[in-house]
């Protein structure tokens, strides 16, 4: 497999490209990317990638603009070098939010950062828990989505029992996450209405479901200032809960949202690896999964020319 496939790592996230290269069994090779004075991006690749199948990891969060562009010169030069498909392994896909022209004089940047990733010549995209499910169709190349929330669902069966739990969506547009998390804990199911003030302020206004002396897990695909979040748990811990988690599949968040979950009632923040963690946690627990193993397997899968959807209904029969 060494001499036939590939891994690179932009700098996005290189601690979670080495271990799905371990995963996978063979050492992450070697690209240099650098910059000339002006601060251009350049890329080279310091072994062949002719004939070879090329997978370059690269997260786009936390600087999305660098490391998209990072992304699209990487996959530009693999293209140039001959390399036989180019999969770009996007844990975090940004710009997600902007998925469809919700009011006049917007841009749908999810269907252009697609367009970008096809035209620099991706022949694959793998990526974790899509802000918006509908931005696969925004590729005319196959696209691997996975989830992150069997990894989430082992880690709170081991430390919560399930009879005590309720799964609690802090937003409407969150209900069917929550909804595939009660069904996976077998826990209730809860709903937090919300009032946005502003793009970083958020007001939770009502609580539908039965919370009382529950263990509550507020569920979210990502987090940035964490507003939506820290309110519906100040609303469950009115309505009498007696524990609150959050799980986040992404976290790329700022130093407001870690302010604000440390002076919130949740007491714990479960996520995944797929962005690097950022600094000034410091004392407020946090629980980072890896999604190494799962996108290690992919991998593994798409260059085998299995089925990838069987690998996830491996890891889901995994958490019953």
């Amino acid at each position: 497999m060494e001499n036939h496939i590939k891994i690179f790592a932009g700098n996005a996230n290189r601690p979670l490209a080495e271990k799905i290269a371990a995963r996978v069994g063979i050492p992450l090779s070697v690209a240099s990317i650098g910059r000339f004075p002006d601060g251009e991006i350049f890329v080279t690749y310091e072994e062949t990638v002719r004939g070879r199948d090329v997978y370059i990891v690269q997260p786009t969060g936390m600087q999305p603009n660098e490391y998209l562009m990072e992304l699209l010169l990487m996959t530009d030069a693999a293209r140039r070098a001959s390399a036989k498909r180019i999969t770009a392994v996007v844990p975090f896909f940004a710009y997600a939010r902007q998925d469809r022209k919700d009011r006049s004089r917007v841009p749908i940047s999810a269907k252009l950062v697609a367009n970008l990733l096809v035209a620099a010549g991706v022949n694959r995209v793998l990526t974790v828990d899509l802000h918006s499910p509908q931005i696969q169709g925004f590729f005319d190349i196959p696209v691997d989505h996975l989830y992150a929330a069997p990894l989430i669902v082992r880690y709170l069966r081991d430390k919560l029992p399930a009879e005590n739990l309720v799964v609690v969506a802090p937003d409407p547009g969150g209900l069917k996450m929550a909804y595939s998390y009660s069904q996976l804990l077998r826990a209730g199911l809860a709903l937090a209405g919300k009032h946005r003030k502003s793009a970083t302020e958020v007001e939770a206004i009502e609580l539908v479901g039965d919370v009382k002396g529950k263990d509550c897990i507020l569920t979210d695909d990502m987090t940035t200032t964490a507003g939506t979040l820290c309110s519906a748990a100040k609303m469950a811990k009115a309505n009498g809960a007696k524990s609150v988690r959050a799980v986040v599949s992404h976290c790329p968040i700022t130093a407001l949202g870690i302010q604000r979950l440390k002076e919130s009632a949740i007491e714990e923040l479960i996520t995944t690896d797929t962005i690097q963690q950022q600094q000034g946690w410091n004392d407020f627990p946090v629980t980072v999964l890896t999604v190494a193993d799962l996108l290690g397997d992919a991998i593994k899968r798409i260059y085998g020319d299995e089925s990838v959807s069987k690998l996830f209904e491996i890891h889901q029969g995994r958490t019953q």
